[in-house]
């Protein structure tokens, strides 16, 4: 049982880790040039939840049904579980998207040769992106005081 808390808070960690320093990345003010990096390092970056992410719901679900929690009536719990969707819905439903609309202004020929500063609408999708990021951090934070405060 104890191996399997480890490789649930490991996988916890890993799979939520990656929204705590993404915002730092997405910084606001960055050129084109540093724009086209930091998605590449954001594409892989993306691995990390998908695989750590996955596998903390699965050991999770174990660890409830194994062990002595009760039901999902207990706050922590069905708090945790609303966290980890939310969070999941911000990156899918909302970065994906900002991301994706920039990944195509900086690949579109007509921009190619723009290094400097990021024109108004390129900006505006790096923003919000941005802002996302900081929810998700937000949110993440507050999965882990659940996760280990048990309230």
């Amino acid at each position: 049982m104890k191996f399997l808390v480890l490789l649930h808070v490991l996988s916890a960690i890993m799979g939520v880790g990656p929204t705590f320093f993404a915002h730092v990345l997405a910084r606001k003010k960055q050129t084109a040039d540093q724009l086209r990096h930091t998605l590449v390092l954001g594409a892989h970056l993306e691995k990390f939840p998908k695989i750590g992410g996955t596998l903390a719901v699965i050991t999770g679900l174990i660890l409830f049904f194994a062990g002595e929690y009760g039901a999902f009536t207990q706050v922590w719990i069905l708090g945790s579980l609303i966290l980890y969707v939310l969070i999941q819905i911000i990156v899918i439903g909302f970065v994906t998207p900002n991301s994706s609309h920039l990944r195509k202004w900086l690949d579109a020929p007509e921009n190619s040769e723009v290094t400097g500063e990021l024109p108004g609408e390129a900006q505006n999708y790096l923003n919000k992106m941005n802002g996302y990021f900081y929810l998700a951090s937000t949110l993440g934070v507050l999965l882990f005081i659940f996760m280990i405060l048990k309230p």
